[in-house]
């Protein structure tokens, strides 16, 4: 990080530790109105901040508004944030003197070994670790604002005592926290959940939570989406298999699902022997390469997969399509010489770049290497780390280092992507593995005769297609391009007399390939033009006496809302070439 980014928000570190300040500030503001409010605790995270608290009445808007007001008044105090240690008993004392039960609770459960740390800002004092800003002073008053409030148990267990939990962020400007708000604002609006429901994609239901339905819209998405993949990966050189989603439990011991992600796997006892349905595609994959010899001609083998995968996630972490409890997985698995990792890699990527680009989706690059668990020789990990890099490199590339954040079987490149609104997205991800090849025994036979081990590439492109069809509905606003759009036109007759036209004008279109539907109901044209734009079609044709008469069509666009008399013929070559070029 450059020294004039340094105390900027590009800094993960002083973004943190600004907002973390900032939470300090609000419980300040808390004791100050409210003495009989307990503190718990208060971290910065991704979006702002929170701070729980146990409050003998439920805070409300007016309350948060108070609060606010309160924060504002604390910044313009100015107040340096002093830290200063205390041995444990007397840390105790401190705070039981000061009836703060939840903060005596955590310095008994510290190690003996940590230093007690406290930070004091005039007359508030909080048992904190650090770091803070110097003085309340650096924060900016009208760059903070307080979001909601929830429920939270202490601690996270269900047996505790239920919190309240105040959440808010902070800019260091006005206008980046105004820009944040209509992020938010716009955010509601394109919510996939909502979206999904008024444009008939999915349904979720009690009767299987985090188990999506797909609707017929939704599944003419999924599949335009699958065909896609399915085009671009031919091209690339790759090939399909799908592999059983039940698999004995053998097999996960030996690719170590059984003794390291169990407690996220859905098990069942087949002929008293027990099984578990897939988390992952990878063993399966691994026993597709087993299956038969291997000869160094044959390499790089690109195999692909959409399979069905299941994982069990805790019902509060659900959300929509974006945690969901099954989901299919575009995975591949691309088996190699060592000598051929970087060309494979650049390879990928290329691939990445083709299909992000498509939907207008931009990304950013994260490489994570050795963790202080890992499996292997260090000096294969250096190798594989360093061919990471080089690849990414001479593809002109820049990326990040999220230092020991690898898989324990190998480094790996994170592709996090940018929607319309800025958000990011973690889909893409190119992982090295030298362990799986390892455990099952890969084997091919190298040009001196000898049997050797491969090493492999894990990657999805997508990651679940469940998942990122969801970042679509809400990256377009529901507004799919015509290439992909469930329904791409809507013929409407203007009256009954025009139905046999319009009919003629959907068999026309349907013949040559394209999604139409026809609204033939006895309504005025207006309302029919409006439910159409509101179900995001992306054309709608309105034909009358007068267009029959001249034996043209009337085309309405759903971007510019323009209306443009052309022949059929013209038109059917104008969606061809959007839908063939995969136009925006």
């Amino acid at each position: 990080m450059s020294e004039d980014k340094k105390y900027t928000f590009e800094n993960p570190e002083y973004r943190d530790t600004y907002r973390h300040t900032v939470s300090h500030i609000l419980a300040q503001a808390v004791k100050r109105l409210y003495p009989e409010v307990k503190l718990a605790i208060g971290p910065a995270i991704e979006s702002g901040f929170y701070y729980d608290f146990d409050a003998p009445f439920s805070f409300t808007q007016e309350h948060l508004d108070a609060l606010e007001a309160e924060m504002k008044k604390i910044c313009k105090e100015k107040l340096p944030l002093e830290r200063f240690e205390l041995p444990r008993e007397q840390a105790i004392q401190f705070m039981q003197e000061r009836d703060e039960p939840y903060k005596v609770e955590l310095i008994r459960d510290l190690p003996a070994d940590v230093a007690i740390s406290f930070y004091k800002q005039g007359d508030f004092t909080d048992l904190c670790a650090g770091p803070h800003l110097d003085s309340t002073g650096r924060v900016k008053a009208n760059g903070i604002k307080l979001m909601n409030v929830t429920g939270a148990y202490w601690r996270g267990d269900s047996n505790n005592k239920m919190l309240q939990r105040v959440y808010g962020t902070a800019f260091p400007k006005k206008d980046e926290l105004e820009a944040y708000l209509n992020m938010l604002e716009e955010a509601k609006k394109r919510d996939h959940r909502r979206l999904g429901r008024e444009l008939g994609l999915f349904m979720l239901t009690e009767e299987g939570p985090g188990f999506p339905f797909f609707l017929p819209n939704g599944m003419t998405l999924k599949n335009t989406l699958i065909d896609y993949w399915r085009a671009v990966h031919k091209r690339y050189g790759y090939v399909e298999v799908q592999t059983p989603m039940i698999l004995n439990r053998q097999l996960w011991e030996r690719s170590g699902h059984w003794g390291h992600y169990k407690q996220n796997m859905y098990t069942t006892v087949i002929d008293e022997e027990d099984y578990a349905i897939k988390p992952m595609n990878c063993p399966g994959g691994m026993l597709v390469y087993q299956s038969q010899p291997h000869s160094y001609r044959e390499l790089p083998l690109r195999v692909g997969e959409l399979g069905l995968v299941h994982r069990h996630e805790l019902s509060g972490a659900l959300h929509g399509l974006f945690r969901v409890r099954c989901f299919t997985q575009d995975d591949a698995h691309i088996f190699m010489t060592w000598e051929q990792m970087k060309d494979e890699i650049k390879s990928v990527v290329r691939l990445f770049d083709e299909v992000y680009s498509t939907f207008g989706l931009t990304y950013e690059i994260e490489l994570s290497t050795m963790p202080d668990d890992h499996m292997g020789d260090e000096k294969d990990w250096a190798f594989a780390q360093q061919t990471l890099k080089e690849a990414i490199a001479e593809m002109g590339k820049g990326y990040v280092v999220n230092e020991g954040d690898g898989a324990f079987y190998g480094p790996k490149l994170d592709f996090h992507l940018a929607d319309s609104l800025g958000r990011t997205w973690q889909c893409g991800t190119i992982q090295l593995d030298m362990q799986l090849p390892e455990r099952f025994a890969l084997e091919y036979t190298g040009a001196d005769g000898e049997k050797h081990r491969p090493v492999m590439i894990h990657r999805v492109v997508f990651g679940s297609i469940e998942r990122f069809i969801g970042i679509l509905t809400e990256h377009f606003a529901g507004a799919f391009p015509t290439w992909l759009a469930p329904e791409q036109v809507r013929v409407m007759p203007m009256t009954d007399r025009n139905i046999a036209c319009s009919q003629e004008v959907v068999d026309q279109l349907t013949a040559a390939g394209f999604r139409v539907t026809m609204d033939a109901r006895n309504e005025k044209i207006g309302y029919k033009i409006r439910e159409a734009q509101v179900h995001k079609v992306p054309y709608m044709i309105v034909i009358g006496d007068k267009d029959e008469d001249k034996g043209v069509i009337s085309v309405r666009e759903r971007k510019s809302g323009e209306t443009t008399q052309m022949e059929l013929a013209e038109f059917i070559e104008k969606l061809s070439y959007e839908v063939k070029e995969k136009l925006r």
